[in-house]
């Protein structure tokens, strides 16, 4: 018989047992104590066996990873013990993962085959992107520990003990190992960016019988003479040229003109024809398709798809091309550098999760500042002790694992050194970083953009962030002061010579980018010549020359007052012109700048503004620090202005409202002068998709300030639970008016919304808003937040006299520093890529009086940092 090994070990040494008398009942009687807690996981429980959930321990650490039998939370060794303190829960199943290099069967050669270049528009798939392959194997160890004893028993031993125990913890086990991990649930492992879907138009598409033959070559554009790029509609027939691409270059958008006047949904783009299928593009769906019966269409117009060959450059091979363009990712990247890796504390790098580098950027740079610092690593202890039974979905406490991982240095360490230590010339040392699985996952929860592996905006991730960080630090220490700051805008009526002073709480400088300022004009144009002609030699230009914008001329356009049609008077109660100038009214410690790269254009086609900005070391923007009301400047007065729309058909007290019932607007929304709301702009944005009454609000909600505006209004609201209800009027009760009980919202809700840090006043205020809805009162709380500090608290019950209203304390609003306008750069986040929805993303950050390049999970010291080519940069204030 084999020796059974049962290990019981002590807290301060371990020992191996031989089998002796009684030790099988001992361990039996041992697991049947815990029995009852033992839990098999079923198809909705989320079993953390990669990762603990304080820290970024795994089964390959040195501990290995404690999984609870009951929770199946994953712990790490220093964690586990205070889990059972704090829970009771005995019972863990321990994985051990030893790292073998993997044995070479000869097969595949000597040496590491060269890079191929990528010919699929994919991560981790044939023909795409490489990743990094493990050339280890696994030695895995599984054992069942019972806390307090530390009683370790081995998988293999339950065959001996009695069915009860065996068939149970035996079923547990088996599941846990069986099940997927939570964090592989939530992680793609390859992502393939040519997956499309069957269009909804092609198994029913419509064909016109016009007996038109298309010949199997010598194709141009039937508005033009382009013969490149071309796309044949399937329902007419029709030969037209594609889009015109970001940077000038491919069609002139006549086969997208074509369906907007005809309505006709598929085409198929020529010289992609191949037996094999070819480019098909839905205008409608807006998307590459699938068509599956490309064939039968194509025979339409007499063209045999078995018989066609490739002639044209595929949509993949374009994007391709553009995601390695020569200059852009290689200068960003300080590629064909060798740089010399750091590691130790705040060098640790973050793994790339699948599209991620926009988190990994900004996660590294806000745990750079102080504030993050102190707030969620300097209370580690506390945050870890007062989290909820699941961890997982506490923000504080994945903020705060986040924040040690990347700070502490545990996981940047350097290689063991070994008598061949030197690396091979030009060959980077690969380092292993953190994974921020359970970070990425809770910060993306719910969210329509954040909550995929989809490329995403490090600017929208940034303010996505800074916003769960204002709902998690209502009433606590918040290290978002490091950011804020207020806005002045004054708007000055021209015809009545009287201004409004307003401010608004903000995070982020935009900059735009004048292009007319460029000052190399001549070199670009030269560039464009030697551009076109090498699309009509087909060759490719070696060099890129971009714009070069001052950064004077961006910070002028910034401080340019701007001129608002249609602006509601106050003091004329009708339109007027008026001119509108953005101050600071304060000045952070760390001033986020970002560089308005990302723009549409005429045909609402994102596309990126490919330009050098020298952004300077030192700066000094105190020259637009706002001063207020200015002597012998007179306001506007403050009412609120009325609405009605064109299409206002309802009786004549406005949208909602009818003869007979005034409930929800006054009578003096029927004003002849009221204001009008910008139809062009609504259709614009209807155009766009967004549901027609969310347009209504925008362009309410900001005053027929035009489409730029109303876009930002629609892109902050986007979430917002009533985001597509129809627009609610502010209005006011008659002087007979009365509170009913019905309308008063219940002491449950406030006190939930009070638990979040507010006042009783500003629940109550929330909840009428959103006719006593607390899911809506909550958002509308938040979104409103900025303003808090300006509002009077409101009546929550019948009997309440204005006298007793007007005298409670206003509840304080954001705390905002302040303090000199002079600046530093300690870093900058730099994207590669034609837009934010694909490409990469790094930052280079300022420590140690050196730069360092944080590339995912490569930390290394920056030789050349691009700092012209940032997309965001940080300034902190000078002296501090």
């Amino acid at each position: 018989m084999c020796w059974l090994l049962l290990l019981l070990l002590s807290r301060s040494s371990s020992s191996i047992f031989p089998p002796r008398p009684g030790i099988m009942a001992e361990f039996s009687d041992l697991l049947l104590s815990v029995l009852s807690s033992v839990r098999v996981p079923r198809s909705g429980d989320r079993v953390h066996k990669d990762e603990c959930v304080f820290s970024f321990d795994t089964p390959e650490s040195e501990g290995g990873l404690y999984i609870c039998m009951n929770t199946f939370l994953g712990f790490g060794k220093q964690h586990v013990e205070k889990h059972y303190q704090k829970t009771g829960q005995r019972a863990y199943l321990h994985l051990r993962r030893t790292r073998l290099p993997k044995v070479d069967d000869g097969s595949s050669g000597a040496g590491d085959p060269p890079k191929k270049k990528p010919t699929r528009l994919a991560i981790g798939v044939e023909g795409g992107f490489e990743v990094d392959t493990e050339n280890f194997e696994y030695d895995e160890e599984v054992k069942v520990i019972i806390l307090p004893e530390n009683a370790i028993i081995l998988r293999d031993s339950l065959t001996l003990m009695s069915t009860a125990v065996r068939d149970r913890v035996s079923a547990s086990i088996d599941a846990m190992l069986a099940a997927d991990s939570a964090s592989r649930k939530q992680e793609i492992q390859a992502w393939d960016g040519e997956v499309r879907q069957v269009s909804k138009h092609a198994l029913d598409l419509k064909q016109m019988g016009n007996n038109l033959r298309i010949p199997p070559c010598g194709w141009k554009c039937s508005r033009c003479d382009l013969k490149e790029n071309l796309w044949l509609n399937l329902t007419d027939g029709s030969i037209l040229c594609g889009r015109r691409y970001f940077d000038g270059s491919g069609g002139n958008n006549h086969a997208l003109e074509h369906y907007k006047q005809s309505g006709y949904p598929l085409a198929v783009k020529l010289g992609t024809i191949t037996p094999d299928g070819a480019d098909v593009y839905s205008y409608d769906e807006d998307d590459m398709v699938l068509d599956p019966n490309l064939a039968e269409h194509l025979s339409h117009f007499g063209i045999n798809m078995m018989k066609m060959q490739k002639t044209d450059k595929t949509m993949t091979e374009l994007e391709i091309d553009m995601n390695q363009r020569i200059g852009e990712w290689e200068t960003i990247q300080e590629s064909g550098v060798h740089l010399k890796p750091l590691y130790g504390p705040e060098y640790t790098g973050m793994q790339n999760l699948g599209n991620s580098c926009y988190l990994n950027s900004v996660m590294q740079v806000v745990f750079s500042i102080p504030d993050f610092q102190n707030k969620y690593v300097g209370n580690l202890e506390k945050i870890f002790k007062d989290s909820p039974s699941d961890p997982t979905q506490d923000f504080n406490t994945q903020v705060a694992k986040l924040g040690y991982g990347l700070l502490s240095g545990e996981h940047s360490k350097p290689p063991p050194e070994t008598e061949d230590s030197d690396p091979e010339p030009g060959k980077q040392v690969e380092l292993d970083g953190i994974a921020p699985r359970m970070f990425k996952t809770l910060v993306g929860k719910g969210h329509p953009e954040f909550s995929t592996n989809r490329q995403q905006d490090a600017q929208e991730f940034f303010l996505h962030f800074i916003n769960m960080v204002e709902r998690n630090c209502r009433s606590s220490e918040n290290p978002n002061e490091a950011f804020r700051f207020l806005v002045e805008e004054r708007i000055n009526c021209l015809a009545s010579g009287k201004v409004k002073y307003t401010q608004r709480v903000d995070y982020i400088m935009q900059l735009p980018v004048p292009m007319e300022a460029a000052i190399n004009k001549d070199e670009l144009a030269e560039y464009e010549v030697k551009k076109r002609e090498a699309e009509e030699d087909k060759n490719t230009l070696l060099e890129m020359v971009r714009a070069k914008i001052p950064f004077e001329s961006c910070l002028q356009s910034y401080a340019m007052p701007e001129q608002v049609d249609d602006f509601w008077s106050t003091a004329l109660l009708a339109k007027s012109v008026a001119v509108k100038k953005t101050r600071f009214a304060s000045f952070p410690d760390y001033l986020v700048i970002q560089i308005k790269k990302f723009t549409f254009g005429l045909d609402w086609v994102p596309k990126k503004l490919d330009v050098s900005i020298e952004m300077p070391d030192e700066l000094d923007i105190s020259q637009l620090r706002g001063g207020g009301l200015q002597t012998g400047e007179e306001e506007l007065p403050d009412i609120a202005p009325p609405l009605v729309t064109p299409d206002e058909t309802k009786g004549s007290l406005g949208f909602y409202g009818n003869d007979d019932d005034d409930s929800f607007c006054s009578a003096h929304l029927s004003s002849p002068t009221s204001p009008v709301l910008d139809e062009s702009v609504v259709i614009q944005l209807a155009e766009m998709g967004f549901p027609l009454e969310a347009c209504r609000k925008a362009v309410y909600h900001t005053g027929n300030s035009g489409v730029e505006a109303a876009m930002n209004w629609v892109m902050s609201h986007m979430e917002d639970p009533d985001f597509a209800n129809p627009l609610v009027l502010p209005c006011s009760s008659g002087p007979g008016s009365t509170v009913t009980v019905s309308d008063l919202p219940s002491e449950d809700s406030i006190a939930t919304i009070v638990s979040m840090g507010f006042s009783r006043e500003q629940a109550a205020r929330a909840l009428k808003a959103t006719s006593n809805s607390l899911e809506r009162a909550v958002d509308w709380i938040f979104s409103r937040i900025d303003d808090l500090d300006a509002e009077a608290a409101m009546d929550v019950s019948e009997g309440r006299s204005a006298a007793e209203s007007l005298s409670e304390s206003v509840p304080p609003g954001p705390k905002v520093r302040d303090g000199s306008g002079k600046y530093h750069l300690f870093a900058f986040i730099s994207h590669m890529g034609t837009s934010t929805m694909c490409g990469h993303y790094v930052c280079h950050i300022k420590k140690e009086g050196r730069w360092v390049i944080y590339n995912d999970q490569k930390v290394c010291a920056s030789e050349k940092p691009p700092k012209d080519l940032g997309y965001i940069y940080f300034y902190q204030r000078a002296g501090s």
